[in-house]
C-alpha cells in the first residue's frame, strides 16, 4: 500500500472550515465554562491541537490511549487503556476528542469509563464519524464529516502507523 493507492476525500481547505464551524459551536455550548479536552490517543492528536486553538474557552488538556486494534485493521472488539488520564476529572466539563467513531466500541467504553471517574458532564467531538460500522448506538454531539465506509488515512488517520501527517483525508481507492 502506498500514497498513489488513496484518492483525496476531504481537503486541507474543508477540514479548516469545519474546524472554525466546530470551534463555534462549542464555544457556544460551553460559554462561561472551562473545558477539559480529553485527546484519544494517537490518531486525534492533529484534530485536538487543530480545533483548539480555535476555541476561546480556558481548556485544560488531558490525554488517553486505547487500543482496540492491536496493530491490526479490524477491531478486536475489546477495548483497554494503554495510557490512562494524568489528573483527575472528578467535577469537570469533559470533551472527548476522537479522530474516528467507527463501532462504538471504543466510544462507548470511554464515555461510561470518564463518569465512572465523576466528570460533571461528557460530550463527544469526533473528527469523523462512520455510522455504517455502528454496533452500539453512540451519537456524537460534535462531528467534522461523515464519511463512507472506506479505509481512510492523512490528518492522524493511518496505516502502519504512516501518512498520520497528511494535510487531508484520503480514503483507499479500491
Amino acid at each position: 500500500m502506498n500514497l498513489d493507492d488513496f484518492k483525496v476525500l476531504i481537503s486541507k481547505e474543508e477540514i479548516e472550515n469545519r474546524l472554525c464551524e466546530l470551534a463555534k459551536e462549542i464555544e457556544k455550548d460551553y460559554e462561561g465554562k472551562e473545558i477539559t479536552v480529553v485527546c484519544v490517543m494517537r490518531g486525534a492528536c492533529f484534530f485536538t491541537v487543530n480545533l483548539t486553538l480555535k476555541i476561546k474557552n480556558l481548556i485544560k488538556y488531558e490525554f488517553i490511549e486505547l487500543s482496540s486494534y492491536d496493530d491490526k485493521t479490524e477491531s478486536s472488539g475489546k477495548v483497554r487503556i494503554v495510557n490512562d488520564l494524568r489528573n483527575s476529572i472528578e467535577g469537570k466539563d469533559v470533551l472527548i476528542v476522537e479522530d474516528i467513531i467507527d463501532t462504538g466500541r471504543t466510544m462507548d467504553f470511554l464515555v461510561k469509563y470518564l463518569k465512572h471517574k465523576n466528570a460533571k458532564s461528557v460530550k463527544i467531538c469526533t473528527l469523523a464519524d462512520k455510522p455504517s460500522r455502528r454496533v452500539i448506538d453512540i451519537k456524537a454531539d460534535y462531528v467534522g464529516f461523515t464519511v463512507p465506509n472506506k479505509f481512510i488515512i492523512g490528518y492522524g488517520f493511518d496505516v502502519d502507523n504512516k501518512y498520520r501527517n497528511l494535510p487531508y483525508i484520503a480514503y483507499l481507492d479500491e
